[in-house]
């Protein structure tokens, strides 16, 4: 069904509830709605949404229902970015940044200081005008210890364009997360999971201490190994309670991670082998899915890779075909002196010593080996302090892996904000998932937009209390507003905390916070500390509070950013040819990014997935967000631009996955509709051709290889006309 205008919320009637829900109880919904735009008609659009989340729109309402009532209350609305969440004044004061606000405002800020809510946005540009009053303000808050305190928060270097941070400070990041610290104590849970298939047993629980233990006998461990201090030490295996513990034991005995995601094939995991120069390896048998065993040991000795230690998945089972040389995870932890596992002193060292090696998803070539140091997890820890508003006691859980930056990013911010980390070791995409959100009562849980749109189209989500998630957060690739809308409506409309940023950042640059409305499918705000500048088409920056789209750059003063690669040119990649501001060269980033008149902020997708449609740059994900919606058929899209036999411009040719793999498409009808849709954000974009595909091509970190359509696409044009 074709999507159609949509109603003012005042012209929606009964019958139309109906049409949309039916078997429930239509009259009494319409009742529902006149009430909220009798009591809170006069305060506008957002305050009626609010009353409506409140009152009416609870998850077992079918999502029609849910989708109508918002387009209804914003149909005319002057931005293209209605706030589908403002924040209470009384539940804002109780946020990490309210608190800190409330009883620091006027210090921090001066007299301009007003409350919270009003004053954010001072308080961000505190973060950047004083970075040294700001940081130690959230490294007390977040009670990070250093054995040797920094000389100061940040001082100018000719080493590095955005400055040096926390000269002479010498700390262990993971010994931080072990430590009881007030308001926490050794009893608290750390982590709480539960395994696939065993949804029905009670949640497995390690408490601070336990995990203390458990990282003194795998930090011995490592030691009985004879590796010199500040080996490569990768770990190849998903992210469940004994990855977390050999992570934060390696980087608490003063060796370094090498991440490497469970997902890759052996070639993959050797090139990363190789750049990192890594001397062993921890992996597993196997990974289980629905009873299935999916090889992942024997794809780690197809790499070469050096001596594995092997965790069998099924207990004690003996490790299949194990390679001489290698060693079982029981034979790995009996080398230990069982007497000495309390007693493991952790390895302080300089907060630029290296702890962790990342790797960019390398689809256009080598992957960028990307160094984290004990500054990382502490830029980490901040955004989710301050935006994600983390705090003791919260639980968190986000579907990752370690070897993606989002996988170090959760233990970091949770186990150093003194909150519990809740893992499950299985699919995250069905209702084994969803429950175990329920039960281990997640406070913030963390999505990527392909796992809610799996989830949205299965209704896994079905009869589950996700009442407890205070805000969820999504990050890997733009998201789409039904889907969103969706999301928020599953926790009786709690916000969606867009994050953007990067390995190389540690963290966010754009985001969100509780204390700001958001608008769904867009940022609120830079991260603190953070300055955004939006590159028009010459490549000079744009004003701050202009409105413009354009290639996104950053100040390179970020706590937290890389300042080397392993094996690449630092500086060509995210300075060369960049232009300065405040006579400062700026930080490459690479993604295009929108700023509305109303001050939000819209990813556009890489730079370089732009296209040129009759003289006009313009981004795929701007085209695509306009063609998921066109008919309800559509799963998603993607937009390439593909030149024609001969040169010339460009032509616009849409990728379509069909929800229905079964059902046979009308393209020439879609086309019409898509050309018809497209009309409204430039008369002169027109889809020269529509084809359908099983599924997108993907990353293994999940973002769309529109290069990869766009050539598959173009040989075919060589070779035989479009279909449409």
């Amino acid at each position: 069904m074709a999507a159609t205008a949509h109603k003012p919320l005042s012209a929606i009637t009964a019958d139309d509830l109906a049409a949309a829900a039916p078997g429930s109880d239509a009259a009494t919904l319409n009742s529902a709605v006149w009430r909220a735009l009798d009591s809170r008609g006069g305060d506008g659009p957002a305050a009626v949404w609010g009353e409506l989340c409140r009152s009416v729109l609870r998850p077992a309402v079918p999502f029609a229902v849910h989708r109508m009532l918002y387009y209804g209350c914003f149909a005319g609305f002057p931005s293209s970015t209605p706030p589908a969440w403002t924040p209470d004044p009384e539940e804002a004061a109780l946020t990490n940044v309210g608190r800190v606000l409330e009883m620091r405002g006027r210090e921090l800020i001066g007299d301009s200081y007003k409350d919270p809510i009003t004053s954010f946005s001072d308080l961000h540009k505190f973060s950047n005008e004083n970075p040294e009053a700001y940081w130690k303000m959230v490294f007390d808050e977040m009670g990070i210890e250093f054995s040797v305190k920094p000389s100061c928060i940040l001082r100018e270097s000719d080493a590095y364009p955005g400055g040096e941070w926390l000269p002479g400070a010498v700390l262990n990041a993971a010994a931080n997360c072990l430590t009881a610290k007030p308001g926490r104590n050794s009893n608290d849970v750390a982590i709480v999971w539960r395994d696939e298939g065993k949804d029905s047993d009670s949640l497995n629980y390690m408490t601070l201490e336990e995990l203390r233990k458990k990282h003194s006998l795998v930090a011995n461990a490592l030691d009985a190994l004879d590796l010199p201090k500040g080996s490569a030490i990768a770990i190849d295996m998903p992210m469940n309670v004994n990855a977390v513990v050999i992570y934060l034991a390696t980087v608490l005995a003063g060796y370094v991670v090498v991440s490497i995601a469970d997902s890759f094939a052996a070639p993959a995991i050797s090139t990363r082998l190789k750049i990192s120069e890594t001397k062993a390896i921890f992996t597993q048998d196997y990974i289980l899915r629905d009873d299935k065993e999916l090889p992942l040991y024997s794809r780690v000795v197809e790499a070469n890779a050096p001596m594995a230690i092997v965790i069998p998945v099924r207990g004690s089972l003996p490790i299949k075909g194990l390679r001489v040389g290698d060693l079982s995870w029981p034979d790995f932890l009996g080398r230990v002196n069982h007497t000495k596992v309390d007693d493991y002193v952790a390895v302080e060292q300089p907060a630029s010593a290296f702890t962790n090696i990342l790797f960019s998803s390398g689809t256009t070539g080598e992957p960028k080996a990307i160094p984290w140091s004990h500054i990382s997890p502490l830029k980490a820890a901040a955004d989710g302090w301050c935006h994600m508003d983390i705090r003791k006691g919260d639980v968190v859980a986000w579907p990752t892996n370690l070897g993606w930056m989002m996988g170090p990013w959760l233990v970091y911010a949770s186990l150093l904000n003194g909150a519990s980390m809740a893992l499950y070791n299985g699919s995250p995409n069905g209702s084994g998932f969803a429950k175990f959100v329920q039960d281990s009562k997640v406070t913030m849980l963390g999505v990527v937009p392909s796992i809610v749109r799996t989830w949205k189209n299965t209704d896994c989500t079905a009869g589950f209390d996700w009442s407890t998630i205070r805000c969820f957060s999504s990050t890997g690739e733009s998201s789409s507003v039904d889907d969103y809308l969706w999301l928020m409506g599953r926790a009786c409309y709690k916000p969606v905390i867009e994050y953007c940023g990067g390995t190389e950042i540690s963290g966010g640059f754009v985001t969100g916070s509780l204390l700001q409305p958001q608008a769904l499918s867009a940022f609120s705000t830079p991260a603190m500390g953070c300055n955004l500048f939006i590159l028009h088409s010459i490549g000079n920056p744009l004003p701050q509070d202009v409105a413009g789209i354009g290639e996104l750059a950053l100040d390179p003063t970020l706590f937290g950013s890389s300042t080397t690669l392993l094996n690449a040119d630092h500086h060509k990649v995210y300075f060369k040819g960049m232009p300065e501001k405040n006579g400062k060269v700026l930080r490459r980033h690479g993604d295009e990014f929108e700023r509305t008149s109303d001050g939000y902020y819209r990813a556009h997708g890489r730079a370089d997935d732009t296209m040129n449609l009759g003289g006009i740059k313009v981004s795929s994900i701007e085209i695509e967000r306009i063609c998921n919606r066109v008919d309800d058929s559509i799963l998603e899209t993607a937009a390439i631009g593909v030149p024609p036999i001969g040169g010339g411009p460009e032509q616009l040719t849409i990728a379509v996955v069909l929800k229905d793999q079964s059902q046979t498409a009308d393209l020439n009808q879609l086309k019409l509709a898509f050309n018809a849709a497209l009309k409204k954000l430039n008369p002169l974009f027109k889809v020269s051709s529509v084809i359908v595909v099983p599924s997108l091509p993907r990353t293994a970190s999940n973002k769309v290889m529109r290069r990869v359509l766009r050539k598959e696409f173009t040989q075919a044009t060589q070779t035989k006309p479009s279909k449409i």
